[in-house]
């Protein structure tokens, strides 16, 4: 496992670290290529000159060269990296009296909050759905559940957050509709969160319990005389949430860094509340800090959930991830161009093959 995990895991680290570099460059790029910058709609909502009218060349100047915008862009976006490098991304243009690191620090926790309580809910509502709706296939009820997890999906956030809102508070009177003061502003969140993803992890928990259930040892199983819920939860649905893995993760990641419309809705001062306000003011040291940090989230946890699938299926952890060797397989030269080959992605390969079933004959028996 060492030098091949290691092999593995560098290739992947370095290129994560082209990736954030493409994004940074992409985002940039694209900022500057978006018409105005702070400078003007500062210039502009301060009176100092109107839209039909450019103000006189000093006042245009001294705007410009309070936000930067004199500056060549190229070397903007060196000072940019160069700050992304030591995580120290200066002050916002929007909050200039706090730091756009002290801004994610503060932000981002709220965001991951929604995101973990909504995956949790997201999974307490697609488990029992997705098993029932496999133990009961091609019923009335199986359709009706996939029926009902497919309108979910289908549904966007805000969408579902609207009609929440709509029901509990301006129809009902329970829930506060905005604010950040205590357990009851997280329910209409985090439900509007986890619609969503329930219905996913539903179909993909049917899906996998199919699959399981036909599997040769769970139908020995069940030869065996072993009880219907001892075979189903110890060994069916045992099985079959471990390919979970590589759903919630990303998944968890999409919902950290996707909160934008939920928390401005909500007004929750989460990190995509922030995105957005600096979005609509062209704030450029907030957005590429917090577009920079969401590509770090999304890469890292990608590279986690590799790490931790490799962990739950032993075949990935075998010769570094390269697969199980066979004996007498294939000439040494053709062995070798076939592990350079596949080097950069042996050790993930076998992450698509079945796994391997944990019980044993003694256990059936």
């Amino acid at each position: 496992m060492g030098t091949g995990f290691l092999g593995y895991l560098a290739r992947r680290v370095g290129r994560v670290v082209l990736s954030l570099v493409a994004v940074s460059l992409i985002t940039f790029t694209l900022l500057q290529l978006a018409p105005g910058n702070f400078a003007d709609i500062q210039r502009i909502s301060s009176g100092a000159t109107t839209i039909g009218s450019a103000g006189t060349e000093d006042v245009v100047n001294a705007f410009e060269s309070r936000y930067g915008a004199d500056v060549p862009q190229w070397k903007q976006y060196l000072i940019f990296m160069k700050g992304a490098v030591t995580w120290d991304f200066g002050p916002s243009y929007k909050y200039p009296t706090l730091d756009v690191q002290e801004i994610i620090a503060t932000a981002f926790p709220i965001s991951a909050t929604l995101a973990l309580l909504s995956v949790i809910l997201a999974l307490l509502i697609a488990l029992p759905i997705g098993v029932f709706a496999a133990l009961r296939q091609n019923s009335p009820a199986d359709h009706g559940m996939m029926f009902l997890v497919t309108l979910g999906h289908a549904l966007p956030g805000f969408l579902s957050a609207a009609f929440l809102v709509l029901l509990f508070t301006a129809t009902l009177h329970l829930l506060p509709s905005s604010g950040w003061q205590g357990p009851q502003n997280l329910l209409m969140p985090v439900l509007a969160l986890a619609i969503g993803p329930a219905a996913v992890l539903a179909r993909y928990v049917r899906s996998s319990m199919l699959e399981t259930l036909r599997e040769e040892y769970v139908t020995a199983a069940f030869a065996k005389g072993g009880p219907r819920r001892t075979v189903i939860i110890r060994h069916a649905l045992r099985n079959s949430l471990i390919p979970l893995v590589t759903v919630v993760g990303p998944l968890l990641a999409s919902l950290m860094t996707g909160t934008v419309f939920i928390e401005a809705l909500f007004r929750i001062p989460g990190l995509g509340l922030y995105f957005a306000t600096a979005a609509a003011s062209r704030d450029m040291p907030l957005l590429m800090g917090s577009t920079l940090f969401f590509a770090v989230i999304l890469m890292v946890t990608n590279l986690l959930v590799d790490l931790v699938y490799g962990v739950l299926d032993p075949r990935i952890r075998a010769d570094g991830g390269g697969g199980p060797r066979r004996a007498g397989t294939g000439s040494g030269k053709d062995s070798a161009g076939r592990n350079g080959k596949d080097k950069d992605r042996g050790w993930v390969r076998s992450r698509r093959r079945k796994l391997s079933p944990p019980i044993s004959a003694q256990e059936v028996q």
